[in-house]
């Protein structure tokens, strides 16, 4: 089985003028990660890097040296962020750069992250940063754009498909027309259709999404709203109840789980098949860096666990019919989320080992 890794990447890790104006001069993901602290006993924070140090990467070298230890340990491509709100773009410059560069020579793909950008970080849902929009023209002028990429040779395709993800597709206004304008003008420029991939990340329904004309559905994880109290921030006497018991923490706010125990809840809606399934595993989970005590953390988020749920779920995909032979990990740089492959200070490369172990026996 010719089955390929794909490492979910963050490409937020250079200062762009945004970020300045709304978070203060220099900002980038590691302003978060190096303030976090610990919230209670037995929480790690701050989670530091190892190899790679606070990279930059506006770095040609960084990026290379990523895809050398991705690849060295059995990921077959990067996904990264796409970020474009009605024709503006965010975060472009290092997946721009990689394409007139031709450096790395590693595969990769996009997924387009069209939520609206707010202060939710810190609390504050209501001022909203750079607001999602959509059109038809919006839809011709992003896939005209995006046709740059889809005809690059290391570009990830399937069945010479381009994949393309949507991570919110139920915030799209018309889905079946967006995905009919992308197939459209791809086929315009000589190009084949694109693999129009819909993340369940906030919409379960696998059906549903299916029936607007996707092509498959990313199994996305975590899918944190599935969790025990994971999106109410105030005071709940049954989480209290919870934390006191299992963790002896007494905190009716703190949303605390074990890796495992949140790995077996989101089985429950798991589809019982990946047919037309994209699985994704997850790293871990701790993003107080980003919303302090209103984050949610998963402790004990050890390889072996880690290694667990890709077995399982690799052994299913193999078992299943119609399907892209793809996997997804989240993530290979998630720092302010606690769920990253790059090594830290305190693991190492232990989960990188992991996906290399499993990756060889197949």
């Amino acid at each position: 089985m010719d089955l390929r890794y794909i490492a979910l990447y963050l490409p937020q890790f250079h200062p762009i003028k945004e970020n300045n104006e709304w978070w203060g001069e220099g900002f980038t993901e590691w302003t978060n990660v190096t303030k976090a602290k610990p919230l209670f006993k037995g929480h790690q924070q701050p989670i530091l890097p190892a190899d790679f140090g606070f990279y930059d990467l506006r770095l040609e070298q960084t990026r290379i040296e990523q895809a050398q230890m991705a690849k060295e340990y059995g990921i077959d491509g990067f996904c990264y962020y796409h970020y474009w709100f009605h024709g503006k773009k965010l975060i472009e410059r290092p997946a721009t750069e990689m394409l007139n560069s031709k450096k790395p020579d590693f595969p990769y793909c996009f997924c387009w992250a069209n939520e609206t950008w707010s202060r939710r970080w810190i609390g504050d849902e209501q001022e909203v940063l750079m607001k999602q929009e959509y059109s038809v023209e919006d839809d011709q002028n992003h896939a005209d754009y995006l046709c740059q990429f889809f005809s690059d040779e290391r570009y990830i395709k399937v069945d010479g498909r381009p994949v393309f993800v949507i991570y919110r597709p139920g915030d799209l206004p018309n889905a079946t027309q967006t995905i009919d304008t992308f197939k459209s003008v791809a086929l315009s420029k000589g190009l084949k259709e694109p693999f129009i991939v819909a993340s369940n990340s906030h919409l379960w329904d696998n059906d549903q999404l299916l029936s607007y004309g996707f092509d498959a559905i990313l199994n996305f994880r975590p899918q944190l709203g599935i969790l025990p109290y994971a999106n109410n921030d105030e005071f709940v006497w049954g989480r209290l109840k919870r934390n006191l018991k299992k963790y002896k923490l007494f905190d009716g706010k703190m949303k605390v789980f074990d890796y495992q125990e949140a790995v077996e809840i989101m089985q429950i809606i798991e589809p019982k098949n990946f047919d037309k399934v994209i699985p994704c595993a997850f790293v871990g989970w701790d993003n107080t860096a980003r919303r302090g005590a209103k984050g949610i953390v998963m402790l004990d988020n050890q390889p072996e666990y880690f290694e667990k749920e890709l077995l399982r779920i690799t052994d299913k995909l193999k078992k299943s019919n119609s399907n892209s032979n793809l996997l997804f990990i989240n993530a290979w740089n998630e720092w302010a989320e606690g769920n990253k492959l790059e090594p830290d200070s305190k693991l190492g490369k232990e989960h990188l080992e992991v996906v290399k172990k499993i990756k060889c026996s197949l």
